[in-house]
């Protein structure tokens, strides 16, 4: 009887110490799993450039709504470089445009958002509500218009926020053609400069592109500062087709394609789905804005609780925000892809 028992304590003994042994292996191996989960989704990015543009634009004072909008033009901005990394395997980005165009497109993101390092760049920061109080209009003759629309009393407060999406609309399209203008003029000054007639054709056809993008932008530049005249003048129509500035510049744009009256037709009920996408991006938004002022006077009141449920919630809706931001934009990619097949009709300028 007592060998057995001896046996059994000393059977339990070895047990408890394997399992203290082994819990100490097991803490030490969760802690290095969180760790390397940790790391993980530090990593937005599997661009090594984005993630450094992300980490610095968190450093900056941007808005709630600007750094999810920051997230989606750079998950955008990954997309299509994994994707021409494909393309360029495969030896199908000979001329170098569609590389080209890429740098262009991050020229924009980092001059949209103020971390192109050039001291003159205007970015909203240090404000929470991305309204009319806190954004400014780069050019002058939109100012104007702006006040002028202001004071007419022809605008309900409504009428007044969506027409002021329209003028920041403008404006942003007008720094971007501003930021593509420049880049053409290096890419010109280098042109100059070029000894090899191979890599002289090469830029050649690279300069055509870029000159036949700046012709589109110009174009719809214009279209747009007529649009906004009128409407400062004038008032909304009542009967117009739709309300968000990116899908009116989709319509006006198709009905110059080369669409049958039928894909016309299909492609004006996309065009409200898309508005509809738009509509409740922008929801998500004043959600997130709200959902952030309240964090900031909770952390005021040093109430863990609160504090914690009010942290997951923000969370949560810049998680949302970030992700509708993405599909926007890359809905907008396809049907402005779609509108170029269609084979746009341009005139000279």
């Amino acid at each position: 009887m007592l060998p057995r028992l001896f046996f059994g304590l000393a059977l339990f003994g070895c047990l408890v110490l394997t399992a203290l042994g082994g819990g100490g292996n097991n803490n030490r191996y969760s802690r290095e799993v969180n760790e390397k989960e940790t790391q993980r989704e530090a990593i937005e990015f599997r661009v090594l450039k984005l993630n450094q543009v992300w980490e610095k634009a968190q450093r900056l004072h941007l808005s709630a709504v600007k750094l999810t909008e920051l997230h989606s033009d750079l998950k955008m901005q990954e997309k299509d470089e994994l994707n021409w990394k494909k393309l360029k395997a495969e030896g199908l980005d000979e001329d170098g445009e569609k590389e080209a165009k890429l740098r262009r497109n991050f020229s924009v993101i980092l001059a949209k958002y103020g971390l192109d390092g050039k001291k003159d760049t205007q970015v909203v920061s240090n404000y929470i509500n991305d309204g009319t109080e806190n954004d400014v209009l780069d050019d002058p003759r939109l100012n104007k218009l702006w006040n002028r629309a202001k004071s007419s009393g022809k605008f309900s407060d409504e009428e007044l926020d969506k027409l002021w999406r329209e003028f920041k609309h403008h404006n942003e399209k007008t720094r971007e053609y501003n930021i593509l203008l420049d880049t053409v003029s290096r890419t010109e000054e280098i042109h100059k400069n070029v000894i090899s007639p191979s890599e002289d054709e090469v830029k050649e056809e690279v300069l055509h592109g870029k000159h036949t993008e700046l012709k589109e932008k110009i174009r719809s530049i214009n279209q747009g500062f007529e649009r906004l005249h009128k409407l400062s003048h004038e008032g909304y129509d009542l009967a117009s087709e739709f309300e968000e500035p990116k899908v009116i510049d989709l319509w006006d744009m198709a009905r110059m394609a080369n669409f049958t009256e039928r894909e016309l037709e299909s492609f004006r009920e996309e065009l409200k789905h898309f508005e509809a996408k738009i509509e409740k991006h922008h929801h998500y938004q004043k959600q997130l804005e709200t959902s952030y002022m309240k964090l900031k006077h909770v952390e005021g009141t040093g109430d863990k609780d609160h504090i914690h449920r009010n942290k997951e919630k923000y969370s949560m809706l810049a998680e949302k925000t970030k992700e509708l931001g993405y599909k926007v934009k890359k809905h907008l990619q396809d049907l402005t892809s779609r509108i170029s097949r269609g084979g746009l009709q341009h005139n000279e300028l």
